[in-house]
């Protein structure tokens, strides 16, 4: 049952996908991490100009699942935007560290701010479409002074721009994961756009894991899967500095706990059929990546600490996928239809009995 539901949701996408080459515009993809918003946006039906990324690993992670890409390793600083003149999309999750509530929220005054790179990369490139993300610190008054130059230089580029929050388990991913989401467009295009529609149906943690859990034969699956009825805290992936495999500070390890998980670390394999059936399993790297709506086919490169963090700095692929659908729908000027749905790869992929 379950391969047979597999087979036919890989149909309907190659199907969509063929529906979809009349109408396939160029994106380029910077900061790309392990490619979460680069894998929505390519469901939405973009296809890759270049995917840039500086981790080593995050890069070998993109080759190995989308040998067609081209990858570029580098610092985007050292990118020439001359090179993509003309792209119809830039896209990009630049460095959160600088806005996160977490951190020291320096913003421009952090080493790691790469709005300003983005911008350069805008005015050579003249994409026709920008996407951009961070986290929601960016949309707080701390910020209104930073996020208004912003604008307003995107203004002075020739793009009308837009900005909201949206919440990734509004798009049929099983975790809050706010993102602070930027849309500019040329003005010819920009009327035609509209913010994805949130999904009716949240998924859960329970339902999204319960597989997983039972996989290695655990008697308390089911019953943990009942517990865990809700939708799960914004993964934490840590930074190169800081962070390691845990689901992060005391905070969050207690929201976890009220899911059932153990969250002070990642562990190797999913509970046994030995572990206790109340017991407080941990989330292996597989379950942590379906959290954040990867496919289950997409494998990480590098250590257990670089893997997760991969995976927890991610753009889920069911959000990218929904704006993206919005961008192209907006270029092209085609009517957007059946918002309400959630994104259309990955549901019938990621199963969840």
């Amino acid at each position: 049952m379950v391969d047979s539901l597999i087979h036919n949701g890989l149909n309907q996408f190659l199907s969509q996908q063929q529906m979809r080459d009349e109408t396939k515009l160029s994106v380029l993809d910077i900061c790309s991490g392990a490619g979460g918003e680069a894998i929505g946006l390519e469901a939405a039906g973009f296809m890759h100009e270049a995917v840039i990324e500086i981790d080593a690993a995050a890069c070998q992670t993109l080759r190995f699942n989308r040998p067609t890409w081209r990858v570029v390793e580098g610092d985007i600083r050292e990118v020439n935007g001359l090179d993509f003149r003309g792209i119809d999309l830039l896209a990009g999750g630049v460095p959160c560290p600088p806005f996160t509530i977490a951190g020291k929220q320096l913003g421009e005054e952090d080493e790691r701010d790469l709005f300003p790179e983005a911008l350069r990369l805008i005015e050579q490139a003249k994409p026709t479409a920008v996407m951009l993300e961070n986290v929601p610190g960016l949309a707080s008054a701390r910020f209104a002074t930073y996020r208004s130059s912003l604008l307003s230089r995107l203004n002075c580029l020739g793009y009308e721009v837009t900005w909201r929050t949206l919440n990734s388990s509004d798009y049929g991913v099983p975790q809050l994961r706010p993102r602070f989401i930027l849309v500019a467009l040329r003005r010819p295009y920009f009327e035609n756009f509209h913010w994805p529609l949130p999904v009716k149906t949240l998924t859960t943690v329970g339902q999204t894991l319960r597989e997983l859990m039972a996989s290695s034969g655990w008697k308390g699956a089911d019953q943990w899967s009942r517990k865990a009825s809700s939708i799960a805290p914004t993964l934490v992936g840590g930074s190169k500095k800081h962070g390691g495999p845990d689901l992060g500070p005391t905070r969050a390890r207690k929201q976890w706990e009220a899911l059932g998980v153990d969250g002070r670390g990642i562990a190797d394999s999913p509970p046994g059929a030995d572990f206790p059936v109340d017991g407080y399993p941990r989330l292996t790297l597989r379950m942590a990546a379906r959290l954040q709506a990867f496919p289950d086919t997409w494998t990480f490169a590098g250590g257990k600490t670089s893997a997760y963090r991969q995976i927890g700095n991610a753009l889920p692929p069911p959000l990218s996928q929904a704006v993206g659908e919005a961008i192209l729908a907006a270029l092209i000027g085609r009517e957007q239809k059946d918002q309400h749905k959630a994104p259309t790869l990955y549901q019938p992929l990621l199963l969840y009995p």
